[in-house]
C-alpha cells in the first residue's frame, strides 16, 4: 500500500469510497455519524484543491481515503472530560474512509499520519464508531476526552503521541 494526494481525476474513486464507508458505517451500528450525504462532494473538491486530501492505493486501486492536515484544529481548542497528551504541534486526521475492501488499510493510513506529524497525531469519532475506536486502540491512541464539532454534536477525542524529545 502507498499514499498519495488525491487529485480532482480521482474524484469518483473518492465519492465511491466514501459511499462504501457510509454503508460499511451503517451496517456496523453508526448510522448516523455520516448519514447519507457526509461528507458532501463539496467538501471533498475543497479537501482535495487544498491537497489535504489523501489516497491510499494498491495497484492502482483506491482503498482508503483520508483528510490530513497539521493543526491546529478550531474544534480541539477546548476538550472536556480529559486532556490532550501535550500542547506540541500536531497533526489533524478526518474524514477517514476506509470501507474494508482490504484488511489493515485503516491503520496503514493512520500511522502514515503519525510519522507525517512528527509523531503528535490527534484525531476524533463518533461514540457509536466501534470499529474506528478499536482501531485507534490497537494503533497505540490514547482516549483523551470530549470534543465538539462545528455544529455542536460530541465526538470522542484520541491523541498518538511520542515522548517528547
Amino acid at each position: 500500500m502507498e499514499i498519495r494526494k488525491t487529485t480532482m481525476a480521482d474524484l469518483d474513486s473518492a465519492l465511491d469510497l466514501y459511499a462504501k464507508a457510509r454503508q460499511f458505517m451503517k451496517e456496523h451500528g453508526n448510522p448516523t455519524q455520516w448519514g447519507d450525504h457526509h461528507p458532501p462532494k463539496e467538501q471533498i473538491i475543497d479537501d482535495i484543491q487544498k491537497g489535504q486530501s489523501y489516497l491510499c492505493i494498491e495497484n492502482e486501486q483506491p482503498l482508503g481515503i483520508f483528510f490530513f492536515s497539521m493543526g491546529p484544529e478550531p474544534d480541539y481548542a477546548q476538550i472536556w472530560d480529559g486532556e490532550w497528551l501535550n500542547d506540541r504541534p500536531y497533526g489533524v486526521m478526518h474524514r477517514v474512509a476506509s470501507p474494508g475492501i482490504r484488511k489493515g488499510t485503516a491503520s496503514f493510513c493512520v500511522n502514515w499520519c503519525f510519522k507525517e506529524s512528527g509523531g503528535n497525531l490527534r484525531i476524533d469519532t463518533h461514540q457509536d464508531n466501534l470499529p474506528m475506536q478499536n482501531m485507534l486502540k490497537k494503533n497505540g491512541f490514547l482516549y483523551c476526552g470530549i470534543i465538539h464539532i462545528r455544529n455542536g454534536e460530541e465526538r470522542i477525542a484520541f491523541q498518538k503521541a511520542r515522548a517528547a524529545l
